[in-house]
């Protein structure tokens, strides 16, 4: 059994409480949170976890295997480096941290210590992402040209961080991984209509070396609750909506091709359309599988997918993204 104690339970934090207390492998021995209310909220639901607002009790304790981190991102780099000083298998909520340079200090100490560290990006662990990234690979869509990401809604409005740090850690580590790879530049324009300096809104282009490029749109000012991927490839083209109650792939037997006239040597483009699939997708919750991943990657001494390493790269990313925000648009190289 993998000894567990998650420091924040509110949010985001109370669902991963909820998994590792009925994780396989997993014993939830300590929840830990500043807010009275929550504390008590929690040892009224899981009375076999120590709930207290003293988080050394958690990683002092030889008993504790791993330390789960889900509270403001501003904190995640000040907790996790505790929890990896203290010998402690960590797990940290997207983004890792606010800076590449602590991201970047996090992955050394787990590595020197032989620590196992785990970002949450949770939709590395969907299905339908799952499903994508299976059509890449066995060359279903073609050659993948381009993703384009909407994440977008009225709400909720952050005062500490902007749509872009809030929502595209999401995307862009979902744009990483179908594409295995990270991006050379990001260039990124976007707006603050609610509140001076934190933008509601922002759109962003990420390129790749070899010319493929991802597009995201973020927003909390918008009249639409959408969360969609949509990949382009050279043979099929594969849209994942997350809003979707059912049905969340649809792949469509689309594109154009490029074909040379033997007598004239005239390219000509044809465009194709053929049927739509829509195939069934696993179900089942994300986080509960990537929790369960966390574990396994602890008992069977195996990397992560979202490794610390995957966490750094998205950091760096966000910041490249900052930067352009401040230039007015203008491209920012990694």
């Amino acid at each position: 059994m993998i000894n567990v104690a998650i420091v924040g339970a509110g949010n985001w934090g109370k669902n991963l409480v909820r998994n590792y207390a009925n994780l396989p492998g997993a014993e939830l021995k300590y929840i830990c949170d500043l807010n009275p209310k929550t504390r008590e909220t929690m040892a009224g639901l899981y009375p076999q976890a120590v709930v207290t607002d003293d988080v050394t009790a958690a990683l002092s304790d030889k008993s504790v295997d791993a330390v789960v981190v889900a509270v403001d991102a501003s904190l995640h780099y000040e907790i996790a480096k505790s929890a990896l000083q203290a010998g402690k298998h960590t797990y940290v909520e997207k983004p890792l941290t606010l800076s590449s340079k602590d991201s970047r200090e996090l992955v050394d100490l787990a590595a020197a210590k032989g620590l196992k560290l785990m970002v949450g990006h949770l939709l590395e662990y969907h299905p339908a992402v799952d499903y994508m990234k299976r059509a890449i690979a066995s060359g279903e869509a073609g050659d993948p040209l381009y993703l384009y990401f909407q994440r977008v809604n009225l709400g909720i409005v952050r005062k500490q961080e902007n749509a872009w740090w809030s929502l595209a850690p999401h995307d862009v580590s979902v744009a990483c991984y179908l594409f295995d790879a990270e991006p050379v530049s990001v260039s990124a324009s976007g707006h603050a209509y609610l509140q001076d300096g934190i933008e509601d809104v922002v759109f962003a282009n990420l390129k790749f070396a070899d010319g493929r490029m991802a597009h995201i749109h973020v927003s909390w000012l918008d009249p639409h609750k959408i969360r969609k991927v949509t990949l382009v490839g050279s043979q099929k083209m594969i849209v994942f909506d997350d809003m979707a109650a059912a049905e969340k792939i649809r792949v469509y037997d689309k594109g154009a091709d490029v074909r040379k006239s033997v007598d004239s040597y005239v390219e000509a483009i044809t465009l194709r359309t053929g049927d739509i699939l829509i195939p069934k997708v696993a179900g089942g919750e994300p986080l509960k599988t990537e929790c369960l991943h966390f574990v396994d990657a602890i008992a069977n001494d195996t990397t992560p997918r979202s490794d610390g390493a995957d966490g750094l790269g998205v950091v760096k990313v966000l910041e490249a993204g900052s930067a352009s925000l401040a230039r007015g648009g203008e491209p920012v190289e990694l």
